[in-house]
């Protein structure tokens, strides 16, 4: 078998143009991390067993037959099946990798050892090979599959998300799954770096636990540098008031007002006597400390007007807010709608998508080619 570059992603003038991608892993942060670096010119090539990615059927929604999760993280690569518990498989799986750039896998690490991955990474150390873990190798945890509502309940993340009426609630998005399908990507482009550098070999984990721990940032260093323990507050901040949202006549807006000179602007910007006379909320350690106080303040203030009517008045008076939309209105955004939203042909014909967001000399990569079906490129056996 011989490993052509598609002809989609020939002649493209993207960074990662050339390079040759065997994506081995299933559900979302492999895919992902596959996704980012096709997006950046990749030539990515995705082994399936024969039953498919669990992804594939993870519905609902689903558009034809095929689960919109799938969708969302396997376009810019072409597909086929093989059956690793097959000598013939395997025999092509190892012509694969002897081929590649680069390879993204999440098996276990006993499946790892039974369709002879394990064996192949050592065969091959020239190849960047990506692992993505449940933790890191060598913990208990690392056998035992885990999901992102799993990384996120671990993490720490569930339990500074929601209030202290909700308890402890999970992000509305895979955010787990999403941050270390970025670290492995982060990996995978360091060690083609190291590639060119003469330094080959390169072996790198992406542990969904820790990756998902990362996300903890300020919450996570309040503890260990200060002992403190990060508590659910809602919308609000642990550190920065007014940073969350206030009731408008109509509806809700977000304030993000970050330094003391943003929340003078504010004031000003009201222009409410009793509001203007609290001058100790001048400082944000007190308005912090007050937040409950402020917030009864700006929601009696606020709603006197419209959600638009204060968005209008607040920008130009240059303080950071935004309106609180829901996906549909999010995604209908004009300033969006041109550029970061594209279509593009697919198993399940022309689909809109997200593009990457990154600009690469000022210019979003472009679309290239959509998901594909299950097995569509097995032709490439041939070869």
């Amino acid at each position: 078998m011989r490993w052509d570059i598609a002809p989609s992603n020939a002649g493209t003038g993207l960074p990662l143009e050339g390079v040759r991608v065997l994506d081995l892993s299933r559900v979302l942060a492999g895919p992902l991390c596959a996704m980012v670096v096709g997006d950046l010119g990749a030539d990515v090539i995705k082994v399936e067993s024969p039953e498919g990615d669990a992804v594939r059927a993870l519905a609902p929604p689903s558009l034809d037959g095929l689960a919109t999760y799938y969708l969302s993280v396997n376009r810019h690569r072409r597909n086929l099946t093989l059956d690793l518990r097959a000598a013939d498989d395997r025999a092509v799986l190892r012509l694969l990798v002897s081929q590649a750039d680069a390879v993204v896998e999440n098996y276990l690490p006993h499946q790892a050892e039974l369709f002879g991955v394990r064996e192949l990474r050592d065969e091959f150390p020239d190849v960047v090979w990506i692992t993505i873990t449940p933790a890191s190798s060598g913990s208990p945890l690392a056998e035992r599959p885990t999901f992102d509502l799993l990384a996120q309940a671990r993490s720490g993340l569930m339990s500074v998300t929601g209030s202290a009426e909700s308890g402890p609630m999970k992000i509305g998005a895979p955010l787990a799954d999403v941050v270390t399908g970025l670290y492995a990507a982060i990996g995978l482009i360091t060690g083609l770096f190291a590639r060119i550098q003469g330094r080959p070999g390169r072996h790198f984990e992406a542990p969904l636990l820790e990756s998902a721990m990362t996300a903890l940032v300020n919450q996570a260093q309040g503890f260990l540098a200060a002992g403190v323990a990060p508590q659910r507050l809602g919308n609000h901040h642990p550190s920065i008031a007014p940073y969350g949202p206030v009731a408008a006549q109509d509806g809700m807006l977000l304030l993000a007002v970050g330094t003391d000179a943003q929340y003078e602007l504010l004031v000003n910007e009201l222009g409410d006597d009793e509001l203007s006379a609290r001058r100790e909320w001048l400082r944000n350690d007190v308005r912090v400390q007050e937040r409950d106080a402020l917030h009864v303040e700006l929601d009696r203030v606020f709603g006197r007007l419209s959600v638009a009517e204060w968005l209008d008045r607040l920008a130009h008076a240059n303080v950071p807010c935004a309106p609180i939309y829901s996906v549909p209105e999010a995604l209908a955004q004009p300033d969006l709608a041109e550029d970061f939203i594209a279509t593009v042909d697919s198993v399940v014909g022309p689909l809109s998508m997200m593009r990457s967001p990154l600009r690469v000399d000022g210019q979003r990569p472009p679309l290239r080619s959509g998901p594909r079906g299950l097995g569509e490129d097995n032709d490439l056996r041939n070869s």
